[in-house]
């Protein structure tokens, strides 16, 4: 019979249920031995840090920006740049990580520039691909702000690239999503390129 270690009530509220067990199953699997002492609390370190990694399914658009949103006048680029960010691949349940640039073009509102940090968070804290989190950062800026227009482009190191298949170290993905003048306006998509260019090349 399966005996796990114990653990106080607290950190079992702090774990992604049922994912001990399954931890504890997956490490037989692959040919170890989940009840030596350095195994002994892996699986409920992982059921932890798998709450913290999908804490993003959790949490809403408004749980992200609170009562950020603010009416101001002005209209020119304001550009967020080198947000961190730390996902999980959805086909191989591995690490990805990188930089985020968010730029938009404010029509009457702002928002508070903490929260574009909270944004890219809530969704890259899911099983994601980089793609589908740089449309979903436009767009979440799109309906918080109805602004001129939105620029999102996100830099990323895939380990399922590097650990595994083609095993290629040294590759990064850029993905960008335009929505508004930076889409239709050329100078204006110019501009954006041009204040994250700096940063791109320094790395």
């Amino acid at each position: 019979m399966t005996t796990y270690p114990t653990i106080s009530a607290a950190d079992e509220q702090l774990e992604v249920p049922g994912l001990s067990a399954l931890t504890h199953d997956w490490l037989t699997a692959i040919g170890e031995d989940p009840e030596r002492e350095g195994l002994e609390r892996t699986p409920h370190r992982v059921a932890k840090a798998w709450s913290f990694l999908t804490a993003g399914y959790h949490k809403t658009l408004q749980d992200a920006a609170g009562d950020a949103v603010f009416a101001a006048e002005g209209s020119e680029m304001v550009l967020v740049k080198d947000i961190e960010f730390y996902s999980m691949c959805e086909h191989h349940m591995l690490p990805f990580y990188g930089r985020a640039h968010v730029a938009y073009i404010p029509d009457g509102k702002i928002l508070g520039l903490s929260k574009f940090a909270r944004i890219v968070d809530l969704y890259s804290r899911r099983l994601q691909v980089q793609e589908r989190i740089t449309t979903q950062i436009a767009d979440a800026v799109e309906e918080l702000l109805s602004p001129r227009g939105v620029a999102v482009l996100m830099e990323g190191v895939h380990l399922c690239m590097a650990m595994r298949g083609v095993q290629k170290q040294n590759s990064s993905t850029t993905t960008s999503a335009m929505r508004g003048l930076f889409k239709d306006d050329a100078r204006t998509r110019a501009e954006f390129m041009s204040a994250v260019q700096s940063t791109l090349r320094s790395r």
